[in-house]
């Protein structure tokens, strides 16, 4: 054979060689998808989808569906995307029905910010996972900034952020730095707020953040105003607080902490370590030491800052301390608003003894709870009789009871045509933990700032920091009316005075205990304003 054809030859096998390897490196090393957008990253799938996905998690299949419906509804209209980032997969069937309640709020609003002919745009909602406790927020957030530069998908919000932790901080520090506006729904640490005053607001830790949630330490004042925190003896009170690295916990311990009482010193605070939001690991044996301690002390109300699996632990600990005759009260903050779900029939036997009475009762500050406006409107209607001798006009009512009634009612409207039309929601929207109505709030904000932004042709799309410099323009007049309450957002993108709803687990005599609206608390003491105008000294 001549020289040039074996080296012609050589070449070709060589190259065939190189062509083969690098198809099979690329066929070994190829992201392992889930679904379009969803890439397999350990047993997860992490990413962003808004076409049915239910990221392997069948409670959520039949919202994740809707949504996908009703993108595709407004497909031809003028729209624009908002994803709603939360942790989508879990092991347990109570993180999974939460996971559920909170994507049927966010479809609920989807369906309030589209209705009717309205103000364009319509809004375009996609699904973005960031894996268990938003471990690998980092590349679904790259995934967002891409859709937020691309002109198909227009992206121009993000919300949801259920979980006070660093890495949800990381996330909405990565979104916002790049003018990505951020509604958070429902985190209620004190580390992911923008500060008040001109510097702070002149120079936002998150610029483009807004919230319609109290942070830990307004519902910490809240309950203290409620409750008569300040009036509580020292030495009958003891804060409980989990120490592993959890924003939440860290804020509502500080929170609890900086509660002024009166009297002698009580117990001093004792402390626990979890292993994870959603594992026990040994604080059963942790907790009956601490229930053995506050048995000792004078203490029969207990502060805790700490995560719902591990508030049922310690209530039941607590409960099967023998204490004679002692009933304790244990006050948390929002995250407790689960804590029904976790409760077996046992469980409700631990809690109220042999003898059928209560021995513990867990009070807490939800976000939002469904009898609070009809509750409140029925008081507030009787005092008005015994004082006018007659019924108050429409126009008398207080705008911060009326309003959120009202909003309220709307969205029970919006739950009964869905049903009426056979959308599959994976089972009935249940308002009682107040998640559906929290994240039905965040979306509605986010409706109706893009409406306030959109100015000239339907086809023109409001631009990232015309939506993010919006927020602060949400109150007076502008005011939302949500069904947690109205939503009077500051300069610095904070909810002013939103309420809370105290809310109590009592286990009653016997069966199932009863999950009790108890009133609402106030974090500047009063009710907002009329008008909700924002005084310019806010406590």
């Amino acid at each position: 054979m001549p020289r040039w054809k074996k080296i012609l030859y050589a070449l070709l096998v060589t190259a065939a060689l190189v062509a083969g390897g690098l198809f099979g490196w690329t066929f070994l090393h190829r992201p392992d998808t889930c679904a379009e957008g969803v890439e397999r990253i350990g047993d997860e799938c992490v990413g962003v989808n808004g076409e049915g996905y239910d990221f392997g998690i069948p409670e959520i299949s039949g919202v994740a569906r809707a949504i996908a419906q009703e993108n595709k509804r407004i497909g031809k209209d003028p729209h624009v995307t908002v994803a709603m980032m939360l942790p989508l997969q879990a092991g347990s069937e109570a993180l999974r029905r939460q996971i559920r309640s909170d994507l049927q709020g966010a479809y609920l609003g989807q369906l309030q910010a589209n209705e009717g002919e309205g103000e364009p745009p319509k809004i375009r909602l996609v699904l973005a996972n960031p894996g268990r406790e938003y471990a690998h927020q980092a590349p679904v957030v790259d995934t967002l900034l891409r859709m937020a530069r691309s002109p198909e998908d227009r992206l121009r919000a993000v919300t949801g952020f259920n979980l006070s932790l660093d890495a949800t901080t990381k996330a909405v520090a990565g979104l916002t730095a790049q003018k990505i506006p951020v509604l958070a729904s429902r985190i209620t640490g004190d580390g992911i707020a923008n500060e008040e005053g001109l510097d702070a607001v002149a120079r936002p830790k998150f610029p483009g953040l807004a919230r319609i949630i109290p942070t830990n330490h307004e519902v910490a004042r809240a309950l203290a105003a409620f409750t008569g925190g300040q009036d509580r003896e020292d030495r009958r009170t003891v804060l409980v607080h989990d120490t592993r690295q959890d924003s939440y916990n860290e804020s509502l311990a500080k929170a609890f902490d900086s509660i002024e009482e009166k009297g002698p010193a009580g117990p001093a605070e004792m402390s626990f370590t979890s292993p994870a939001i959603d594992e026990a690991g040994s604080t059963g044996n942790q907790f009956t030491q601490i229930a053995n301690n506050i048995c000792s002390s004078e203490a029969d109300t207990v502060y805790f800052a700490g995560r719902t699996l591990h508030l049922r632990l310690f209530a039941l600990k607590l409960a099967e301390v023998r204490c004679v005759k002692r009933h304790y009260t244990i006050i948390s903050g929002s995250d407790a608003a689960s804590l029904r779900q976790y409760m077996s029939a046992d469980d409700w036997d631990k809690l109220r003894g042999t003898d059928g009475e209560a021995k513990v009762t867990v009070q807490y500050a939800a976000p939002a709870h469904p009898a609070a406006w009809e509750t409140e409107l029925t008081a507030w209607r009787k005092e008005w009789r015994e004082r006018h001798d007659r019924e108050p006009t429409a126009k008398e009512l207080p705008q911060y009871l009326a309003e959120p009634k009202a909003a309220l009612d709307r969205l029970r409207n919006l739950i009964d045509t869905a049903r009426r039309a056979g959308t599959d929601l994976g089972a009935p929207p249940s308002l009682e933990d107040s998640r559906t109505m929290l994240v039905y709030d965040g979306m509605v904000t986010i409706g109706t700032a893009l409406h306030q932004v959109q100015s000239g042709p339907a086809e023109k799309v409001p631009g990232l920091e015309e939506v993010g410099q919006e927020w602060v323009r949400l109150n007076a007049q502008h005011r939302v009316a949500g069904t947690s309450g109205l939503i009077c957002l500051t300069g610095g993108g904070n909810p002013y005075d939103k309420p809370v709803a105290v809310v109590e687990l009592d286990p009653g005599r016997k069966g199932e205990g009863t999950l009790k609206y108890v009133g609402l608390g106030w974090p500047a003491g009063t009710p907002q304003p009329k008008n909700c105008v924002i005084p310019s000294r806010t406590p």
